[in-house]
């Protein structure tokens, strides 16, 4: 089967030879190149190996049947990493000039890659841009899927930004897909239970930390992104902000970690990258909570 890969991570056809972009017409591999204009035909125009390359504005997409190609979604392609098919060349002006499809590569990455997957499927992806309720990442071929903030860990945030960042890429699993084919991620079940993070730490230790959250009977200070901690009240504490952490204690049956924070003037901000317990294959359940706990935290794919 041929790779899918996000825009910006297939091979750029600018690095082979026109024999190998010959052969490219042949087996349909996906492959990028920067789009240079956007011209008065409405056209996405590359340059392949000294090689003109055209884009028609209906092939920029693929969308659902009846839904229109906003003008928005070609126009912002310029200057950017762009995925396509090679559907043909033809001769103009005594040159060759290469036919470009991006609605084909993602017709092919939906129906060869992402129709085959399953709820609780482990898949690469890259965000492509942050908004309040969740990030966009870019699942193959520039096709977007959502991972909202409620998936993006078990340690609440405030703003999606809190965890990740616009080219980042990431691991997820495929939440649910609904009759469309548009899919929904979730990262949180790839960053550990409480016990595999809890693990991690041990009692007496110092470590860094984010606050999360700022209550009166206390302040819930993330060490992981799977894992938070109780300290003691303190107005002064404001969520985001970076602290240094003594680790009281690490209660399993009450799934609970209590904290003394030791630095709160660490002056730097502070952001923890995914640690991942799960990296292939399909989740099928998944169960956050520890035994002992009276509150379970699980998800069903």
């Amino acid at each position: 089967m041929l790779e899918y890969r996000a825009e910006g991570l297939c091979r750029n056809a600018n690095h082979l030879r026109r024999d190998e972009l010959e052969r490219c017409i042949a087996t349909g591999e996906v492959l990028q190149s920067t789009a240079l204009a956007f011209d008065n035909d409405r056209r996405l125009r590359f340059e392949l190996c000294g090689c003109r390359g055209y884009m028609p504005f209906e092939e920029c997409l693929d969308t659902p049947r009846g839904e229109a190609i906003k003008d928005i979604a070609v126009l912002t392609r310029v200057g950017r990493p762009t995925c396509f098919v090679i559907t043909g060349a033809m001769q103009e002006e005594g040159e060759t000039v290469y036919l470009l499809s991006r609605a084909a590569a993602q017709r092919a990455c939906r129906t060869q890659y992402l129709d085959t997957l399953e709820a609780g499927s482990v898949i690469p992806c890259t965000v492509t841009h942050i908004e309040n309720f969740g990030a966009f990442c870019d699942v193959g071929c520039g096709i977007s899927a959502l991972l909202p903030i409620d998936c993006l860990s078990v340690s609440r945030i405030s703003s999606p930004a809190d965890r990740v960042s616009v080219g980042q890429q990431l691991l997820c699993a495929i939440k649910t897909r609904d009759v469309q084919g548009r899919i929904v991620l979730t990262l949180r079940e790839l960053l550990g239970t409480w016990s595999e993070n809890a693990a991690c730490f041990a009692a007496g230790e110092t470590v860094v930390g984010i606050v999360r959250s700022v209550e009166e009977y206390g302040v819930f200070i993330e060490i992981a992104p799977n894992l938070a901690g109780l300290a003691e009240p303190d107005a002064g504490l404001k969520p985001g902000q970076s602290v240094s952490v003594y680790i009281k204690s690490i209660l399993p049956d009450k799934m609970k970690i209590k904290l003394v924070v030791v630095n709160k003037n660490l002056g730097q901000a502070l952001r923890f990258e995914p640690h991942y317990f799960v990296t292939k294959g399909r989740l099928k359940h998944w169960t956050y909570s520890t035994p002992q706990s009276r509150k379970q935290i699980e998800t069903v794919f």
